[in-house]
């Protein structure tokens, strides 16, 4: 047996199929024998032949050996993925959209190709092993590998055969794709003689019909098109069943289901995303998916106290959900939603935000959910950094009403003691906030007002602040009325940030 590793840094496989466009966004997976093949002899001749440390003749052996026997392939999971960017034509002063397609893989998860039966001589072994340890990419340029020869396999998963349906149960058991793989040496050979019967046909076609399979298989592609051949000709398709599922596009969730766990992160994804100023609302809508979710997967009368910040025992203030949206790049629009919840997750509430993937509005906003992962204080990103000094980034509304003796400064302090937060030793005012590209935002640019009715709102202004403690705070830091949906928000300023933990 023989088996070899591939395992792609970038998590990406770029590969386009010979008989498609590149902006029909097709992808070539998996990898082909005759890529693979031709991926080993562009080694050989740029990295390893220069060094004379091998013959040529131990590498034509080593190609006529790969090409005796089909392989097979443990696929990992995958799922098809494109990018969209315009290519300069500067002759014609003009761009063009290009399609960039390439199969999405785990970044330490190998794709192996298996030749079952094969056993090379020693020399090829060691040839093999030298240019699988300086084979730079696989595919296109753009798909960086890492590859080695292994001394055991899992059980393929993509195989021979044509036979994709169970003709038994009536069940798809398998996906047909089609695969070029090389010829034997020996069929190569009886095919050239059948393309170059004379010396005219020689002339023609013989700088693409090398007389051995090494050079055969080291043809320019361009050569081959401008000869007009329609497919590589040392090759035949052969074709292979691969997982139904190979290249479906799927939701990749970390999963931690730790007890305890007090933080889950969400991309938030739609056109046009949502502005910092719509923080509020925007808090609301994913605490009422939270609501509709735990209905379905928990039960209509299961909805977690934590979660609805209902029927919680005396003393529980602000230790239930807070949804926090945010603005992660600085552009002014929300692409992260944090749900943190100080006292803690369960595995059947994680299981509940595990199947978030949209939040919507009744007039027709709706936005998409991903999952970034569920855990703890590592998860949550910069709302998550100690620091001696935070800043706001949606307007604090003071929670109780305004007295004579009872300033926004000391409503600040208050909360903070009854948070267990040590009280600010300075805390300055400032009458507008950046919301990203230079735009400053007042606290009346702000939604600033709950969509559920009989609220007691002593706020209704609000007002941003930078706080500055005696020793460093965790976050995520969110203060005031309606803090728990987003309004309230203090970042903490990058001078002053500590890491995670108490290092």
């Amino acid at each position: 047996m023989l088996a070899l590793s591939f395992t792609f840094p970038a998590g990406r496989y770029h590969a386009t199929p010979w008989d498609r466009h590149v902006n029909e966004g097709a992808v070539a997976w998996p990898p082909e024998p005759w890529r693979i093949l031709r991926a080993l002899i562009a080694t050989w001749h740029h990295k390893i032949k220069p060094a004379g440390k091998h013959d040529e003749s131990t590498m034509l052996g080593l190609i006529e050996s790969l090409a005796e026997e089909l392989p097979e392939y443990r696929l990992p999971a995958a799922s098809h993925s494109h990018t969209r960017h315009y290519m300069p034509q500067f002759a014609a002063n003009k761009t063009s959209l290009i399609f960039d397609a390439f199969a999405a893989v785990g970044r330490d998860d190998p794709l192996v190709v298996v030749w079952p039966t094969l056993v090379l001589p020693d020399d090829q072994r060691k040839l093999l092993d030298d240019l699988l340890a300086v084979l730079g990419y696989l595919g296109r340029a753009e798909s960086w590998v890492e590859a080695q020869r292994i001394t055991k396999a899992s059980e393929s998963n993509c195989k021979p055969g044509t036979d994709a349906l169970d003709t038994t149960t009536g069940e798809l058991h398998g996906e047909k794709v089609t695969l070029y793989v090389p010829y034997a040496s020996d069929e190569y050979e009886k095919l050239r003689e059948g393309f170059l019967p004379d010396k005219k046909a020689e002339k023609k076609l013989g700088k693409t019909l090398p007389d051995n399979l090494l050079d055969a298989l080291s043809v320019d592609t361009a050569d081959l098109r401008k000869q007009g051949w329609n497919q590589p000709p040392a090759v035949r398709k052969v074709s292979y069943l691969r997982p139904v599922d190979a290249l479906k596009p799927r939701r990749i969730i970390h999963k931690t289901h730790v007890p305890g766990a007090t933080t889950a992160s969400f991309i938030l994804a739609g056109k046009p995303l949502p502005r910092v100023e719509d923080s509020l609302r925007i808090g609301e809508l994913m605490r009422s998916a939270v609501m509709s979710r735990s209905r379905k997967v928990l039960g209509e009368d299961q909805i977690p106290p934590n979660f609805s910040g209902h029927d919680l025992p005396a003393g529980n203030r602000h230790r239930h959900a807070f949804y926090l949206p945010w603005d992660s790049n600085g552009d002014g629009m929300i692409d992260r939603l944090l749900i943190h919840v100080p006292d803690g997750m369960d595995m059947p509430q994680q299981r509940v935000l595990e199947s978030l993937n949209r939040i919507w509005s009744r007039d027709g906003g709706e936005w998409r959910l991903a999952l970034e992962g569920i855990g703890g204080i590592e998860t949550g990103g910069v709302l998550m950094w100690k620091s001696l000094t935070w800043d706001s980034v949606t307007p604090y509304l003071h929670p109780w009403h305004f007295k004579k003796r009872f300033s926004v400064e000391d409503q600040i302090r208050r909360e903070c003691r009854e948070r267990g937060l040590p009280e600010p030793v300075a805390l300055e005012s400032f009458v507008e906030v950046d919301v990203g590209k230079n735009r400053k935002r007042s606290s009346i640019h702000f939604k600033r007002f709950r969509l559920r009715r009989g609220v007691t709102q002593p706020d209704r202004l609000g007002s941003f602040w930078r706080l500055t403690f005696p020793e460093l705070v965790e976050g995520p830091l969110a203060l005031g009325f309606a803090c728990h949906f987003g309004l309230g928000l203090f970042l903490p300023r990058q001078r002053d940030a500590g890491v995670f933990g108490d290092k």
